[in-house]
């Protein structure tokens, strides 16, 4: 009787030890969720790695816990070769959402030049993809400088109509500086008369924090000067994201918010080691950084 006695207390504490255990799981899943911030990538980030691997890589970024990407191989109504429903699965088959797109078409040399008719059929095929593909955001990533203020304000215009065909679909478009942009066209900071001359219901600016340094500027000061115009954020550094010790990244996201940024996309270029292991590092100090909160769009 003792002996069936202790059989049966065994049985009863190993039933309690699985309950307990399968109960901690979702507990400590949730916990882990709540240490995870919101942070995107630019997969451009990754793509030498994208071209010999694209399942490994997104699946690899993925592990290292980042939210959602921004794409950078949009091709005639594609991602990577994929179509627009395609890639969408394959980035929530990784457990990561489909955030926004580098896109564009540049005009003519001369603008005069420009054949409009190619170029909005152009247009209307990337909108439709983007908007398949679940983009949130479509922005164009360059241009070619302007020689003249009147080149300048055609891209002006040429943006303030791509932007109300992509309000349309429900998409927001914007632009994403290098630091080219902070030179003088005329006696005109070229980002200054972009931003002043562009209708902020249709084009909002991706603001490459490390390129406007690089240029000669302070990110921080623009988010004062303008503020609300910066609707994503290229958080980026000379390699890994904290590295040079040349951005401020804390005062800028002090900032996010009289900027208007809703998301933080990292990009990184150059690496101390490989790719993957840039991208791993920099989120990791992001996410480690107490100056950063969890999201910034809800």
């Amino acid at each position: 009787m003792k002996k069936h006695s202790i059989f049966l207390s065994a049985a009863i504490l190993s039933c309690l030890f699985i309950f307990s255990a399968c109960n901690q799981s979702p507990k400590q899943d949730a916990v882990a969720d709540e240490a995870k911030k919101d942070i995107y990538i630019q997969l451009y980030s990754v793509r030498d790695d994208i071209k010999s691997d694209y399942a490994g890589t997104i699946a690899a970024v993925a592990e290292m816990g980042y939210t959602g990407v921004e794409a950078a191989g949009y091709n005639e109504g594609q991602f990577y070769g994929m179509t627009p429903a395609a890639f969408k699965q394959s980035i929530e088959d990784a457990g990561m959402e489909v955030l926004s797109s580098h896109a564009g078409r540049p005009l003519a040399d001369p603008t005069a030049d420009t054949n409009w008719e190619e170029t909005w059929a152009w247009w209307d095929t990337a909108i439709q993809a983007h908007k398949d593909a679940g983009m949130k955001y479509l922005v164009v990533a360059w241009i070619p400088t302007p020689k003249t203020l009147v080149d300048l304000q055609a891209y002006c215009d040429y943006f303030n109509q791509i932007g109300e065909k992509c309000n349309a679909a429900g998409i927001r478009f914007g632009y994403h500086n290098h630091n080219f942009e902070f030179t003088e066209i005329e006696g005109e900071v070229m980002y200054d008369y972009m931003i002043n001359n562009t209708d902020p219901a249709k084009v909002f600016y991706q603001m490459d924090v490390y390129w406007v340094g690089q240029g000669g500027y302070n990110p921080v000061d623009y988010m004062n000067k303008y503020p609300g115009r910066f609707e994503i954020l290229h958080i980026k550094d000379e390699l890994e994201i904290g590295k040079s010790g040349e951005v401020d990244f804390e005062a800028i996201y002090n900032n996010a918010e009289t900027a208007g940024a809703k998301y933080m996309v990292v990009e990184v270029e150059r690496y101390t080691g490989t790719p993957l292991e840039g991208v791993k590092e920099s989120y990791d100090f992001l996410n480690n950084a107490e100056y950063v909160k969890a999201s910034y769009s809800k």
